[in-house]
């Protein structure tokens, strides 16, 4: 038996790994239905049609993480029902009222929740651990909205100062969001704090991990021109 089929072997593990995906799952097909809603208001065609593939991405994300909850004899529904309160609070808490706006809560909400799911992924078995960096994976997000939020801050350079508040809020809202996420499910207590079993990062790790989030969102806000 190798290492990844024996950790699922272990109940309080599996349990833990059908909740990250589960989240992580709604989390995706959350990004996919506020994207493409979001591609109805952008102001170009060029941007319409970049925001519907990046929704499509999304989905397609969603549904490798479905596959593999069935694989692991979840529901996938019932793994995702959880997390549909909470994070659609937050949705519903950060609601932006500009295009932009919305661009910048894709793009640094959904910066921070891949920051925390890549944390959590070094205590994953290799085959999970493989999946959520592909579910996580940025690159095409950052390069549409880096370019767009400062095109946009070079024509009016006022948008800077409210764009960066927006950015502040959002960050604030998101690590909260995150830190009531994992105290409250006991699978992701488990996870993150580890069992003798199976290591984790410990409190003290806990603390340090949600600086170095803190600091990539410093580190985003920058890259779009934004002060943090």
């Amino acid at each position: 038996m190798d290492e990844q089929e024996d950790r699922f072997t272990d109940p309080t593990y599996r349990a833990a790994v059908i909740d990250l995906l589960g989240t992580l799952a709604y989390g995706e097909l959350s990004a996919f239905l506020r994207l493409a809603s979001d591609a109805e208001l952008a102001p170009t065609l060029t941007a319409k049609a970049a925001l519907a593939g990046l929704a499509a991405t999304e989905f397609e994300h969603h549904e490798q993480l479905r596959d593999r909850l069935i694989e692991l004899g979840a529901d996938p529904e019932q793994a995702m029902r959880p997390f549909v309160e909470p994070l659609d609070a937050f949705h519903e808490r950060t609601r932006p009222s500009t295009w932009l706006e919305g661009l910048v809560k894709f793009y640094v909400g959904d910066g921070i929740a891949s920051d925390f799911y890549r944390e959590i992924s070094d205590f994953v078995d290799p085959g999970t651990r493989k999946l959520i960096l592909s579910a996580v994976d940025g690159t095409a997000r950052a390069s549409f909205v880096l370019q767009t939020v400062r095109q946009a801050i070079a024509i009016d350079p006022t948008l800077a100062s409210r764009l960066g508040l927006w950015g502040r809020r959002l960050v604030g809202e998101a690590l909260s969001q995150g830190q009531r996420v994992a105290a409250d499910r006991d699978t992701f207590s488990t996870l993150v704090v580890g069992t003798e079993a199976h290591p984790g990062m410990g409190l003290v790790g806990i603390i340090e991990m949600f600086g170095r989030i803190t600091e990539r969102h410093t580190q985003r806000m920058h890259e779009m021109g934004l002060s943090a």
